[in-house]
């Protein structure tokens, strides 16, 4: 025990035995001494704090002698399977995003987490290092398990918050408030001319952010917060939570929520939901065109493959031959490569959300990295299902080509300024680290490809419905042929 943990705990003790009876002094000590001496977590074990059952909260892992939470950048099924697993309890129903049961508390130990699926424990999963992050309290990552009740009595229907829409009829306004700028403030409703009122923090994010500005006429969101500072839930009572827009309705009572009258609210007391609007704004466009064109397969040693496979740009099962073979240095793997060009087709540049002293060196590709999951590469099977995938875990912002009136402004040399320019596109060509999807174990076969960018919604947009182009893909053994594009949301 340390000697500071040890000191404390003597002048509790003497504290303790000055304010109270003989009898509690006593039962209290006993409390004090049990609960010193119970042994600390294992390192690695996880649990679910926020929720309103045992099997649903935000994911806190123990590491170090400190609980913490996990960040939910590329938080996905595949990582909330293996919790729920890890947590003992039968299946996933759903993961969740943006601090849904409430802002993290803790430090976040966890980031970019990419399991496979069929690991026991998070801890096996790749991530960067323990304590390596970029997220704030509004990011931590969820999860819904399966209701062990329900598992026993063989029933599908499983426990969650009732979602509904707001009755068409009802008198409905939003505002707001608490600020002298007429662009931000905390978000207030009101049904039928009565008192206006906050809400809840829990889930806030840009989609829902995006729409109470649209709403208001103020342009679009620039910044979705969950905080106090504009007065908070000690001003107004909380009316409304669990959020849930698209971000593309026209009014926000278009969007769902809990039933009015079930508040669900496990998030800091006082913080209630807040917008900073703004009248510019970015909006990204991604060329599907030269995704078609440049779509290609190659086979590549892992020998030329370790710079990307320090940023898990392959497969899991690249990392087992790594592991389990000591030739794996002449092992193979099978890519399809293809360019990503993403035009800025909004009114304002386009930059990262991450400050610019908080970017990575990376020394591979011997530059500074703006962003983080910045694109997402996924190939699908008829039954909507992941098998394979890839990322662009870090990346760099800069303007490539530009339309003959504007001149480029952004470069990763040299650690300048990175963004992409109203009216630039940044491109990202078939033959840099990372620009693939290791399809190695892949069948041969008809699929559906999906690459996606600024897929998390972390940094403002105009609008995410053409941030994803959605493919056909037919692999053969010899060749890959993607067609039939359409632009999506991711």
């Amino acid at each position: 025990m340390q000697l500071h943990l040890v000191l404390l705990f003597l002048i509790t003790l003497v504290v303790v035995d000055a304010l109270t009876t003989y009898e509690e002094a006593k039962r209290l000590r006993e409390n004090l001494v049990n609960a010193m001496l119970k042994p600390l977590p294992k390192d690695g074990k996880i649990r679910l704090i926020g929720g309103d059952n045992e099997y649903e909260g935000n994911v806190e892992i123990f590491h170090d002698r400190k609980w913490g939470s996990i960040c939910d950048d590329e938080w996905d099924r595949n990582d909330g399977v293996v919790a729920c697993r890890q947590l003992g309890y039968s299946g996933l129903v759903k993961v969740t995003h943006n601090s849904y049961f409430g802002t993290a508390s803790q430090k976040f130990w966890m980031d970019n987490m990419l399991c496979d699926g069929t690991e026991t424990k998070l801890k096996h999963c790749r991530f960067d290092d323990w304590g390596r992050h970029d997220c704030n309290n509004s990011e931590a990552a969820g999860i819904v398990c399966v209701n062990p009740l329900s598992a026993q009595n063989n029933s599908k229907e499983i426990r969650q918050r009732k979602k509904v829409h707001l009755v068409r009829n009802t008198n409905a306004e939003v505002r707001l408030s608490g600020s002298s700028s007429s662009h931000e403030g905390q978000v207030e409703v009101r049904f039928n001319g009565s008192l206006w009122g906050s809400i809840c923090a829990d889930g806030w994010s840009l989609l829902e952010a995006n729409v109470v500005c649209k709403s208001l006429g103020l342009g679009y969101a620039s910044g979705a917060v969950q905080t106090e500072y504009f007065g908070g839930a000690k001003f107004s009572k909380l009316l409304l939570s669990g959020s849930e827009c698209r971000g593309n309705e026209n009014s926000f009572f278009d969007c769902v929520f809990d039933e009015p009258g079930d508040i669900k609210c496990p998030g800091p007391k006082n913080h209630v939901a807040a917008v900073v609007c703004s009248e510019k704004m970015s909006d990204l466009i991604f060329d599907h065109l030269e995704l078609e064109q440049t779509a290609h397969l190659e086979d590549r040693s892992l020998y030329y493959l370790q710079c990307a496979m320090e940023e898990n740009c392959l497969s899991s099962q690249a990392y087992v031959v790594r592991k389990e073979n000591p030739n794996w240095h002449y092992e193979s793997r099978r890519l399809l490569k293809f360019t990503a060009k993403v035009l800025n087709a909004g009114t304002d540049d386009f930059r990262s959300y991450i400050p610019k002293h908080l970017w990575e060196w990376h020394m591979c590709h011997m530059h500074y990295h703006s962003m983080e999951v910045f694109a997402v590469f996924n190939i699908l099977n008829e039954k909507n299902e992941t098998v394979a995938e890839g990322h662009k875990a870090s990346f760099c912002l800069e303007d490539n080509q530009c339309l003959p009136d504007v001149k480029p402004k952004y470069a990763c040399a040299n650690f300048g300024d990175q963004g992409i320019s109203v009216n630039c596109s940044d491109i990202y060509r078939f033959n840099i680290d990372c620009q693939w999807i290791d399809i190695t174990e892949l069948e041969v076969g008809s699929y559906t490809i999906k690459i996606s960018v600024n897929s998390e919604f972390k940094v403002p947009e105009m609008n995410f419905e053409n941030n994803a182009a959605v493919c056909s893909l037919l692999y053969t053994e010899t060749y890959a042929r993607v067609f039939n594009c359409h632009l999506e949301r991711p």
